[in-house]
């Protein structure tokens, strides 16, 4: 049985976590729990499990990591707060099961080094999919990896008809139910671009060979492209559930844990090339992880910032990548430590913010 802890239990991935831990309760013992704000809910969670351990805010997250006896850690904390839960998951030897995608981005080679093999089993569905096709060759033999994007709500629209986007169709994604923020980056593909990030660092593909594709159906999530011509894809109906076992009980499987595809209906699954013009977040998001250094930590925090403007009706939709991009270019890059990465992101975020008061003033 693993002991499992779960942080961010109150968001929408701790959620989904916890049904499956309530559905597969003799293969896994929730040990603790840490939320946000959500005292409640957290508070519901802990009495449905018996749950003695409960922290508030990423550093009590620290601490029950450091407290409490668990075999895995799912970090589903929101942002780049949870990199130091994240870091001290590793240094205390628990397989993290990484929904936080961000404290891997920005901590870069922080994270990366700290990690033993395997230590690290991704969540996001793209991911889990690259990790389950890579099982069918070795290293050597993977010529690329391919990550799916569903397009968001404005696929096939032009730069133009951006212009005038609303904070409310930005939230209306036609796949997954997810955050402002997230949900936001997945509209301007920033949410893509982190992704591409994230693979590189998690499977040692040059961002050269790791390319994005259009698929709006969202059933394949994502692919593996060997050498000798063979794709393996890996397809389930868009339940996160199905990632989130996986992660928890890497590398077995959780019987029941999603629900598979119906072969007795026709179906057609598409896929379209990126329009890189009105989508710029991939290779923006490229180029910086090629830069390396602290520059991924700029990248998060200032699009943070300016899609926050978004919502508040102080800057437009197109002006989010504007400003990210903006504010990457006036930076110079420095070692990743834990305070270093905390600095840049604070500079970062009042570069944003000084951008963002030119772009109201012009």
């Amino acid at each position: 049985m693993r002991r499992v802890l779960v942080l961010g239990s109150t968001g929408s991935i701790g959620v989904q976590a916890l049904d499956v831990l309530d559905a597969n309760r003799d293969r896994f013992q929730l040990v603790g729990i840490a939320a946000g704000r959500n005292r409640e809910l957290a508070a519901d969670q802990a009495a449905r499990f018996g749950v003695e351990h409960v922290a508030f805010g990423a550093d009590e997250a620290v601490q029950l990591i450091r407290s409490v006896d668990a075999d895995v850690v799912l970090n589903g904390i929101t942002g780049s707060v949870g990199l130091a839960p994240t870091l001290a998951a590793l240094e205390e030897g628990r397989t993290l099961a990484l929904a936080n995608k961000e404290s891997l981005i920005v901590g870069g080679e922080l994270v990366t080094s700290r990690a033993k093999p395997g230590q690290i089993v991704p969540v996001d569905s793209e991911h889990s999919a690259i990790a389950q096709a890579l099982r069918s060759g070795s290293s050597e033999e993977v010529r690329r990896l391919v990550l799916t994007a569903s397009g968001g709500p404005f696929r096939g629209r032009n730069r133009a008809e951006l212009s005038a986007v609303t904070p409310a169709e930005a939230l209306a994604h036609p796949t997954w139910n997810m955050g402002l923020v997230i949900t936001t980056n997945s509209a301007t593909l920033v949410n893509k671009g982190l992704e591409v990030i994230e693979a590189h660092l998690l499977f040692g593909v040059p961002y050269d060979r790791i390319e994005v594709t259009v698929h709006p159906q969202s059933i394949v999530h994502s692919m593996v492209e060997f050498t000798d011509g063979s794709t393996i894809a890996q397809a389930s109906p868009p339940d996160m559930r199905l990632p989130i076992s996986l992660a928890l009980d890497w590398p077995n499987r959780v019987p029941e844990a999603g629900v598979p595809l119906d072969w007795t209906s026709a179906q057609a699954w598409t896929f379209e090339p990126l329009d890189e013009k009105a989508f710029p977040a991939v290779a923006l998001a490229k180029r910086v992880g090629e830069a390396g250094g602290t520059y991924p930590a700029v990248f998060n925090a200032a699009n943070e910032q300016a899609v926050a403007a978004f919502h508040d009706g102080r800057i437009g939709y197109l002006d989010i990548l504007d400003v990210v991009s903006e504010v990457i270019d006036g930076h110079e890059a420095g070692a990743v430590t834990l305070e270093r990465v905390l600095d840049t992101e604070r500079r970062a975020r009042a570069d944003a913010d000084a951008c963002i008061q030119r772009r109201q003033q012009a």
